[in-house]
C-alpha cells in the first residue's frame, strides 16, 4: 500500500464522523457531503506526516469549509437555504439503519436545526464544533478569526439561542412514537378535539413546499390541529420512520414520498411538527430504507 492509499484509508474512518458534522452545521445532506470532500482534497494537498491528530485536523478543516460555505450563502441572498428545512435523515421506524444511527447517534432533530439556521456563521460553527463534538475553543479560535475567549462567547450566545427556542424534547422512543400514533389517530379520524389535547398549547407547525411557497408557519394548538384536518384527505398511507432520531412519519403516494413529517414531543404532547412536502427534494428521498 502507497502513502496515499494509505491516508486514504485513514481518511475514511473519519468519514462519518466528518459528514456529522458538516450536516449539523449546513442542514444539507448534499452540500455535507460537498464539504466532507473538500476537506479529502485539503488533506491530500498537505503534509501527513506533520498532522498529529489526523480526527482533530479534519473536523476543524471540514468547520473551516462549512464556515466558508455558510458565509457564501449569506452573501449570496438569491437563494437562501435558509428558508427551508434542513434535509431530514430518514430511517426505519425499528432503527435498525446503520447509517442513520451513525448520522444521528446524538439526535439532532430538525427543530433544532432550525434554530441553528438562525444563528450567525461563525456562532452556529462554535456551537456545534465545542457544545457538540466537544472541540477545544482554543482549536476553534482561528477558524472564526478570534480569540478563544470570543469563541466562547460566540458559542454561549448560541446555547442561549437554542436553549431558549428549542425546548427539551422526549427522548423515549416508545413515548415518542406513543404521542405521535395518537395524533395520527385523532387526525385520520376527524376528532378536533383529540387533536388539540395532543399538541402543546403553542406548538409550531413548520411546512416546506418548495420554491413557489417556501417555508410557511402555523401557531397554536387550535390552528395546528386545523390544519392537520384539512390535510387528512389526500390518500396514500403514513409509514411510520425516524426522522433525524425521532419518531416521524413519511407519507407515500402510490410509492412515492409525498411529504415527510417530523415530531417534536415535549412533556407528552406535540410541540413542534416539521413537514417537507417540496416535490423535488422529496423525489431525491430513498424510501427504501423504510421496507
Amino acid at each position: 500500500m502507497d502513502e496515499r492509499e494509505f491516508l486514504a484509508d485513514e481518511f475514511e474512518k473519519h468519514r462519518v464522523h466528518l459528514r456529522a458534522v458538516a450536516y449539523r452545521m449546513l442542514g444539507s445532506l448534499a452540500e455535507a457531503d460537498d464539504a466532507v470532500q473538500e476537506s479529502w482534497f485539503r488533506l491530500s494537498r498537505s503534509d501527513a506526516d506533520a498532522i498529529a491528530n489526523l480526527g482533530g485536523w479534519l473536523t476543524t478543516v471540514v468547520g473551516r469549509v462549512c464556515l466558508d460555505m455558510l458565509r457564501s450563502r449569506t452573501a449570496r441572498r438569491e437563494d437562501p437555504l435558509e428558508e427551508r428545512l434542513p434535509d431530514p435523515v430518514i430511517g426505519p421506524a425499528s432503527g435498525a439503519d446503520p447509517e442513520h444511527e451513525a448520522l444521528m447517534a446524538d439526535s439532532v432533530g430538525l427543530a433544532l436545526l432550525v434554530v441553528l439556521q438562525s444563528l450567525t456563521p461563525a456562532e452556529r460553527l462554535a456551537f456545534v464544533l465545542h457544545d457538540t463534538f466537544a472541540v477545544p475553543f482554543e482549536d476553534i479560535a482561528p477558524i472564526v478569526g478570534r480569540s478563544p475567549a470570543a469563541a466562547r462567547q460566540l458559542a454561549s450566545r448560541a446555547r442561549r439561542r437554542v436553549q431558549g427556542s428549542s425546548p427539551m424534547p422526549e427522548r423515549d422512543p416508545a413515548r415518542q412514537r406513543e404521542v405521535v400514533a395518537a395524533f395520527q389517530a385523532a387526525a385520520q379520524g376527524g376528532d378536533f378535539e383529540a387533536l388539540v389535547a395532543v399538541l402543546a398549547p403553542d406548538v409550531v407547525l413548520r411546512a416546506d413546499t418548495g420554491a413557489q411557497a417556501g417555508l410557511t408557519e402555523v401557531h397554536g394548538a387550535e390552528a395546528v390541529a386545523g390544519q392537520a384536518l384539512m390535510f387528512r384527505g389526500v390518500g396514500g398511507d403514513a409509514r411510520p420512520a425516524l426522522v433525524n432520531g425521532t419518531a416521524g412519519m413519511v407519507g407515500v403516494v402510490d410509492g412515492r414520498a409525498r411529504s415527510v413529517l417530523s415530531f417534536t414531543i415535549v412533556d407528552g404532547r406535540v410541540a413542534a411538527i416539521d413537514i417537507l412536502a417540496d416535490p423535488e427534494r422529496l423525489a431525491e428521498l430513498d424510501l427504501t430504507v423504510l421496507d
